[in-house]
């Protein structure tokens, strides 16, 4: 896939929500290409990222805060934070189902998606809204259940792409009574655990902007690596 041969196309400006007073604006690649999970590394790879079935990156004026950000799986190492994680949620049994929502877990994305996000346009979403949100028909997408016990209530899910060489965090929403648990931390530390396992050799987390405190646990995993638009570089 050469950049010759892919169309893209690009929003209206409207306000950032994640910088005060700065403007944004998306770039799409055009809905005809054909992708599957090869192609979707390679635009991973090159700072592209998914929402549905749709890739975007962000092309904004003036702004370049928002960086890729992955993690190299073989050398990342566990902070204290991180290990404090693990054992506050030892109890936790971690299921891996198909990318179609039940009725279970549409009601806890729903309870998720009303509580951190109550006034926006994501607010009380039927079925087909989150379904073309988190899942895609060209690519391998998991639902990684996250509960109690094995057949206890539904605490979580982690909506993971499974790629070739690649885990990519598409989507966690949790209970908001267990939010204590920390279990947005708890799922990347799944993935990277899961990524170890099928011999991948990075976990995309989306991405980072440095001066955005609900993005700030991306670079507590460490070491990770920021794309500057050319060039993977670690980070700070």
């Amino acid at each position: 896939m050469t950049r010759s041969r892919v169309t893209l196309l690009r929003t209206d400006c409207h306000e950032c929500a994640y910088v005060s007073g700065r403007t944004a604006r998306l770039e799409f690649l055009s809905p005809q290409l054909a992708l599957d999970d090869r192609r979707y590394q390679l635009l991973l790879e090159q700072g592209f990222r998914r929402s549905g079935p749709y890739i975007y990156r962000p092309r904004c004026p003036g702004c370049a805060a928002c960086q890729s950000l992955r993690i190299p799986v073989a050398r990342f190492r566990a902070r204290r934070r991180h290990r404090r994680c693990r054992r506050d949620n030892a109890d936790l049994h971690v299921t891996a189902c198909p990318p179609v929502l039940t009725d279970e877990q549409l009601a806890l994305y729903r309870r998720y998606i009303d509580h951190r996000h109550p006034h926006s346009s994501m607010a009380d979403p039927d079925r087909a809204e989150a379904e073309g949100f988190l899942t895609a028909p060209w690519c391998t997408t998991v639902f990684y259940e996250l509960r109690s016990t094995e057949r206890g209530p539904l605490l979580g899910v982690a909506v993971t792409d499974v790629l070739p060489g690649a885990l990519s965090a598409v989507y966690t929403f949790y209970a908001p009574e267990a939010e204590h648990r920390g279990l947005g931390n708890l799922a990347v530390l799944w993935q990277l655990s899961e990524a170890r396992r099928l011999d991948a050799q990075h976990v995309y987390l989306g991405y980072w902007i440095a001066d955005a405190p609900t993005m700030a646990y991306k670079a507590t995993f460490r070491p990770h690596e920021v794309f500057d638009g050319r060039r993977w570089l670690a980070g700070a």
